[in-house]
């Protein structure tokens, strides 16, 4: 009875292929919106002008440098004439589930699995979603369905099939039995992409750790791959020393990767003393640190350039940036902090790549207050917001201050930005292109992070400059400076830390108000420093 009535709420058959329709632009009726034309919604708006915060752009213009071109066969005379650093470009068959939710969850799925799918390099062409309650074991969409996606494989002579979840290893090899062409699921395709983007010598060897966890249980064999090496006249006449049963070809693949994850594991943990020492030298300096996170093309590198001028590529695609930067930044009464740009999340973010990226990832955890920033045009923000967070609590980051940045406010609409401000706390509104809102993030982050507290009032002698230079830096904020006779007068908010540092220069109640007049006259005289 209970199946009967979970059947009844899921939706029918024209349901899923009105959803189809809609994703990949082929809807006709009126009252169907075309999210996807001949590009997946999240990535259409290719022109996308560069403001002078993002400066050169060269990484973007190098990346670029490897275009994709359609309509060209792996046959040798074609391949020939691609002019030089063209790529073929995959023509792909998405596939996917529907167990639970909404028409608009399905799209939203669809839709981002597509945006994925070209960001990789590959061309869609149809897409196919089953309604079940639960993926089959075998083939994961069911012996029906999988033979339908066989037939619209074979009509639009796609070459590749996508499934929008993670695939057991038996129900790939079943699937890809069923529609004789290749099968990879939603996991393969995101270790893709961050293959292609990695640029930094850490980041290549997260991203290839991730993706041997990720190929381990996946290994094949076909033909002497699964044979054993034999002894006596079979092994060529060695004779005595070299029977037994030997090791198979797939053991020793299976080794070879196990050997070359623990090099690799040993080689990034190598590195993180590097990242390290900076994030210790940023905290014995006593700098707050923010760390800009959220899902990934939500406008963070955008964001990071507005906020740095750090320069950092910016590119409608999904990804884009890997390796974190850290830049300067401060607030508008002049109190120094550190800026991070991070890797950015998605839904169902592969296990692996959280365990490779987790040095990476320490960004967030060690930061004093989150930028959270959102795409609010997205068809489904909440989501992201959701997934996000599900992230900061796999690092242990769900206790820390956050800021939520509705960015992408010009191509948004007003209600449902009144809607995310209604339901989030501090947030603010913004557009990383146009500028809008940016200098209300500056002053809600200025009132966000920790800042000195304990007011001091010292007297440093001449001789001891390196003291004056040093309440410049990040770890004091500045109210008043004056020169007097014995020294240089400072009136500054330190941390406690600090405080205790600068003892000895510290003035008492007595002698401030015998040394008052001499200040108020160097007031007078000029004889002071601009402060913040």
């Amino acid at each position: 009875m209970s199946d009967t009535s979970n059947t009844e709420k899921l939706p029918s058959d024209e349901q899923l292929r009105a959803t189809v329709d809609r994703v990949l632009g082929r809807a006709e009726s009126p009252e169907n919106t075309r999210v996807l034309d001949t590009r997946a919604r999240e990535l259409s708006n290719l022109t996308r002008e560069h403001s002078s915060y993002d400066g050169d752009q060269q990484d973007l213009a190098e990346r670029r440098a490897l275009r994709r071109v359609a309509g060209l066969s792996t046959e040798l005379e074609d391949v020939t004439e691609v002019e030089y650093r063209q790529l073929r470009l995959e023509r792909v068959v998405l596939a996917g589930l529907w167990t639970e939710g909404t028409v608009q969850d399905a799209e939203n799925s669809l839709r981002e699995l597509a945006a994925l799918a070209e960001t990789a390099g590959s061309e869609v062409l149809d897409g196919l979603v089953q309604r079940r309650l639960k993926p089959d074991p075998g083939t994961f969409l069911g012996s029906g369905k999988a033979l339908e996606l066989q037939e619209i494989v074979e009509m639009h002579g796609a070459d590749t099939v996508i499934v929008d979840a993670e695939l057991a290893p038996s129900q790939r090899r079943a699937l890809e039995d069923v529609v004789k062409v290749k099968v990879i699921d939603r996991t393969a395709l995101i270790l893709d992409i961050f293959a292609q983007h990695a640029k930094s010598r850490e980041g290549k060897a997260q991203v290839e750790l991730a993706q041997l966890e990720y190929m381990l249980p996946r290994l094949r064999g076909w033909g002497e791959s699964l044979s054993r090496q034999a002894g006596g006249r079979a092994a060529s006449g060695e004779g005595i020393g070299s029977r037994g049963p030997g090791e198979t070809k797939i053991e020793l693949d299976r080794r070879r990767l196990r050997s070359r994850m623990a090099k690799l594991r040993r080689e990034i943990a190598q590195m993180a003393p590097a990242r390290e020492t900076k994030r210790l030298n940023r905290k014995r300096n006593r700098v707050p640190s923010v760390a800009i996170a959220g899902y990934t093309n939500a406008g963070k590198s955008s964001l990071l350039n507005r906020l740095t001028d750090a320069g950092v590529l910016v590119e409608n695609a999904l990804f884009a940036t890997l390796d974190p930067t850290v830049r300067k930044a401060q607030t508008p009464d002049g109190v120094g902090y550190t800026l991070s740009d991070t890797v950015g999340f998605v839904r169902s973010l592969p296990t692996q790549l959280v365990e490779a990226f987790r040095s990476t990832l320490e960004e967030v955890a060690d930061a004093d207050l989150i930028v959270h920033v959102v795409d609010v045009s997205h068809p489904d923000p909440e989501g992201q917001i959701h997934a996000v967070r599900e992230v900061f609590t796999e690092v242990e980051a769900q206790n820390i201050p956050e800021i939520v940045v509705l960015n992408k406010a010009d191509a948004a609409d007003p209600f449902v930005i009144e809607r995310l401000r209604q339901r989030e706390e501090n947030t603010v509104v913004v557009s990383a292109r146009t500028g809008e809102g940016i200098e209300e993030l500056k002053q809600l982050i200025a009132d966000m992070i920790p800042r000195p507290s304990i007011e001091v009032h010292l007297l440093v002698p001449y001789n001891h400059g390196e003291i004056v230079s040093r309440l410049h830096e990040w770890d004091a904020e500045i109210l008043r400076t004056a020169f007097v006779s014995d020294g240089t007068y400072v009136q500054a908010l330190v941390r406690e830390e600090v405080a205790s540092d600068l003892a000895e220069y510290v003035l008492d109640d007595d002698l401030l108000e015998v040394l008052q007049p001499e200040i108020e006259e160097a007031e007078v005289t000029g004889a002071t420093e601009t402060v913040r």
